[in-house]
């Protein structure tokens, strides 16, 4: 999925639409995505200019958009739409193994654990260069808000 393609799933847009494209996904199971972490950021101004380092809570909503990503497309719906959101609703287990800093390719991997009563349930991991730099377990829903 190029740009053009996501953005016809997710609600996102600049400066929080944090995948650049999708990899592979294989519907109902998986998908890898990357986020191309630039100098250009809004968040370096402040976080932090001596050292520009991605904040965690961004890291970790990346995660959240490629795993909405794959539900949409396993669901093969699009929720960019007025009456509907896919809404990040918990998260356990959170780790931040490394720094992710400007310049690095961010590479986004979800799997899917189980989904019960339009919750879905996730394996998340996010690495840079093969090495992991956050892993978490997420939860997230798709609900009407008309």
């Amino acid at each position: 999925m190029d740009i053009h393609e996501i953005l016809k799933y997710l609600p996102h847009r600049y400066p929080i639409l944090l995948v650049d494209r999708v990899i592979s996904i294989d519907a109902g199971k998986e998908i890898v995505a990357l986020k191309n972490v630039s100098i250009n950021e809004p968040f370096f101004v402040g976080h932090f200019p001596h050292h520009p380092v991605m904040p965690g809570v961004l890291i970790v909503e990346a995660l959240a958009q490629a795993a909405a990503l794959l539900t949409l497309k396993s669901e093969d719906n699009t929720t960019n739409k007025e009456d509907s959101v896919y809404y990040f609703v918990g998260i356990d287990g959170v780790r931040f193994k490394k720094p992710v800093t400007a310049g690095d390719q961010l590479i986004l991997k979800a799997t899917i654990d189980r989904q019960i009563k339009g919750l879905w349930k996730y394996s998340v991991r996010a690495e840079v260069d093969d090495q992991l730099v956050t892993e978490a377990k997420l939860m997230c829903t798709v609900r009407s808000v008309s």
